[in-house]
């Protein structure tokens, strides 16, 4: 590790960090260490500038997350629904949030179709929300369309959920569990609601449509 300075000191700020936490809490790994009682699900973009726990301030064990370029859910990803299973059957979360944020590197490239390799596959299900909806982004400068795309597209992926195997057995069997759609703003920190919000599969749909008509007219 002689050879990487940088990561001396990404070591560093880790037992800084551990032991800012242990003054702050001085049971708090003890605590983690014994079990994970998460109410909360995030499925957010991999993008290094969206840390779903700070955002939303939360410590460590309090949010279980899943992050996938572009904020993605999609019926053939098995890490996705795999997190979804263990979230929803096991660790019994409450609530399942898709987030997306504006200025989303994926929703631009799925959007301009510049070709990047191996991920066009991937951003293949962003393009295809694009082309549902394409007449309304058309009407709007390359700025606009694109923070309309990563609206769409998160509430998209959220009525993805719904129609899951998973979510859709846990309402059958009467669990508590509801599933938001959010946007995140890099340029100011704050989080938008979509106002989808579903606790069963026809709140689901009346849901997806209220927030897309609602966004489309934004």
């Amino acid at each position: 590790m002689r050879d990487h300075p940088e990561l001396v000191v990404l070591f560093a700020n880790n037992r800084n960090w551990a032991a800012a936490m242990r003054r702050k809490d001085p049971e708090f790994f003890r605590h983690l260490a014994e079990q994970q009682l998460p109410r909360f699900l995030w499925i957010g973009c991999s993008d290094s500038r969206v840390p779903a726990n700070e955002i939303i301030g939360l410590d460590p064990g309090e949010v279980f997350v899943q992050r996938n370029v572009a904020n993605l859910v999609n019926h053939s990803d098995l890490n996705c629904l795999s997190v979804l299973q263990f979230a929803v059957d096991v660790l019994k979360v409450e609530h399942v949030i898709v987030c997306g944020h504006y200025g989303c590197g994926g929703v631009t490239a799925a959007w301009r179709g510049k070709p990047l390799g191996l991920i066009d596959n991937w951003l293949r299900h962003v393009q295809d929300v694009a082309s549902r909806h394409r007449e309304q982004l058309k009407r709007l400068p390359e700025p606009a369309a694109l923070d309309r795309l990563c609206e769409l597209n998160v509430l998209e992926q959220a009525s993805n959920v719904c129609r899951t195997t998973i979510v859709q057995e846990a309402w059958a069997r009467g669990q508590e569990l509801v599933v938001h759609s959010w946007v995140y703003g890099l340029k100011d920190g704050h989080l938008r609601d979509l106002a989808f919000t579903a606790r069963n599969q026809e709140e689901a749909e009346a849901a997806y449509d209220r927030a897309v008509a609602a966004v489309s007219t934004a």
